[in-house]
This record gives structure tokens, sequence and C-alpha cells, in this order.
């Protein structure tokens, strides 16, 4: 075996090593948002958990993430009401998920990209860390039988 080989070996290991561990902090998110959305009333719910793992199709995901993003604020903001949980955001989460969204859509948008996609970077561990901090309020507040009041479109 020669050296460029040995080189191309390796860096092809390196690579697949980012590519495992890009997939499973992908998992963990997509596991942080179905959660919360499982902790909903299925009548607050405005997506069901299992929706939020199409954030796995590379390309579709620019676009399903502002379905997503949307779908919780609103799920959320349901589930809050149901619970009489004060909040400061009619939809949590929504204004930082959404600049997260644009930031990951324009990111595919060359020269565009070095900037957005640092700020997506920025934006989606905030956003996380929105959601799993929403997850653990719906975790300490008791759960309502009753069916949510709708919020008005």
């Amino acid at each position: 075996m020669d050296s460029s080989t040995i080189v191309r070996l390796f860096s092809g290991a390196v690579f697949l090593s980012f590519l495992a561990i890009g997939i499973a902090v992908a998992i963990f998110y997509i596991l942080t948002l179905s959660r919360a959305l499982k902790k909903c009333h299925p009548s607050s719910r405005t997506m069901e958990p299992g929706m939020v793992w199409l954030l796995l199709i590379p390309l579709f995901n620019l676009v399903w993430n502002f379905l997503v993003v949307n779908a919780m604020a609103k799920s959320l903001g349901n589930e809050f009401r149901l619970r009489n949980i004060p909040s400061t955001e009619a939809e949590p989460g929504k204004t930082i998920g959404l600049a997260m969204a644009i930031c990951g859509a324009c990111s595919i948008i060359p020269l565009v990209n070095m900037i957005t996609g640092l700020v997506y970077l920025v934006l989606w561990i905030i956003y996380w860390v929105k959601i799993a901090g929403f997850s653990q309020v719906l975790d300490q507040a008791p759960a309502s039988a009753g069916p949510a009041p709708m919020q008005a479109l």
C-alpha cells in the first residue's frame, strides 16, 4: 500500500466518522422534538410526533424545518394554554425556530452559506435548548384531560 492510498483511507474514515456523529446528533435533536410533541395532549398537537423524523431526509428537510417549527410552536402554545402555563410567547420557540429555518435554507446558497451556515448552527443549538426547556416545563405541570383551547388563525 502506498502513502496516497493510506491518506485516502484515513480521509474516508474521518469523513464517515463525522457523518456518523452528525447523524447521531440529528437523531438526538429529533428525539427531543418528538418527545416534546408526545407530551402535548393529542387535541393540542398540530403535527404527530413521528412526523418530525422526516427531518432526516436531505434537502427535503430545508422545507420541512419550517413546518416543524410552526407545528411545534402552535402545539406548545395550545398545550401551555390547556395547562394554564404562563408563557411570554403565544407560540413558544417560533421566532428563534423560524430564524434557524431561514438560515438553514439560505445555507445552500454559495458564498452566503459561509455566514448563514454558522448562524444556523448557533440558532439550531439555541432552538434545541429552548424546546428541551419547554419539554421540562410540560413535565412539571399537571396534564389536563380536556381539549385544548385552539388558537385563532
